[in-house]
């Protein structure tokens, strides 16, 4: 069974390996926003759409002070071989065992050409800098999708400092 991770909720921590064998773990982001976004599978149309957008608008989510991170079950070969042919610039993640997809509720049962089947689903979660869920996009459409998130960025930041949340 999954867990489902709501807007408002601390963000669970996990410590998964990136495209280089090195330990990446949430909480050592604290203070900064974190862009998590799940995807099923590397080098498919979507998700080579949806991880080289987020790598066009890189710049942008570091200039917010907003680390991007995509999760997939593909293994680090996989990924080092996504990166290279895709030209992409984002950090991403091997969950491997879908143990951090399940536990947002990114992993289960979805429905791919009429046909049930376990995978990972398309999500993301924006974590603000003190941990928390601020935003989570269920049902991702991969155009556009990058600049939704930094809109919601914008948005949050500038609720903040106006003080009207």
């Amino acid at each position: 069974m999954e867990n489902k991770i709501e807007t408002g909720q601390i963000a669970p921590n996990f410590t998964l390996k990136n495209q280089d064998n090195n330990d990446v773990t949430l909480s050592d982001f604290r203070g900064k926003w974190v862009v998590l976004f799940f995807y099923p599978k590397d080098r498919t149309p979507g998700c080579t759409f949806e991880a080289q957008d987020f790598s066009k608008h890189l710049e942008e989510f570091t200039k917010l002070g907003a680390t991007v991170l995509g999760v997939s079950p593909d293994g680090l070969t996989s990924h080092c071989e996504f990166i290279k042919r895709s030209n992409l610039k984002v950090t991403l993640l091997s969950d491997i065992n879908k143990e951090i997809a399940s536990t947002y509720g990114a992993g289960g049962i979805k429905v791919f050409f009429g046909k049930e089947i376990k995978g990972v689903k398309r999500c993301t979660f924006l974590i603000d800098p003190h941990g928390n869920v601020n935003f989570h996009w269920n049902r991702v459409n991969v155009i556009g999708h990058a600049k939704q998130v930094l809109a919601k960025i914008k948005e949050t930041r500038f609720l903040e400092r106006t003080n009207l949340v």
